[in-house]
């Protein structure tokens, strides 16, 4: 199981990333459209320098929901492999059975 620092803070940046996304992508677009000055597309990239690090996606990391443990992880089901595979052998997760042949 994954520290629960570790937990609460991928929630904060999440929060974050949530938080800066619109403002995040419209300082992208400014700084890269060609139209506008090279003064205008470098004020955007400075502002977009200026914003906290862990508003950027990149620096989010999927975690299971249950154990917090960020390695392994199935994005469909949201859980990390070992988890997924202990509750698909119990027949907790719906539509998923164990393979036999």
């Amino acid at each position: 199981m994954a520290r629960l620092a570790m937990r609460k803070k991928d929630e904060k940046r999440a929060a974050l990333v949530k938080k800066y996304a619109a403002k995040r992508n419209e300082l992208r677009t400014r700084s890269v459209d060609m139209k506008l000055s090279d003064e205008e597309r470098q004020e955007a990239r400075t502002k977009l320098n200026k914003l906290p690090k862990n508003s950027a996606p990149a620096r989010q990391r999927n975690r299971c929901a249950l154990t917090g443990r960020p390695r392994g992880f199935l994005g469909k089901f949201g859980l990390c492999r070992n988890e997924f595979r202990r509750l698909a052998s119990f027949g907790q997760i719906p539509g998923v059975t164990k393979s036999s042949w």
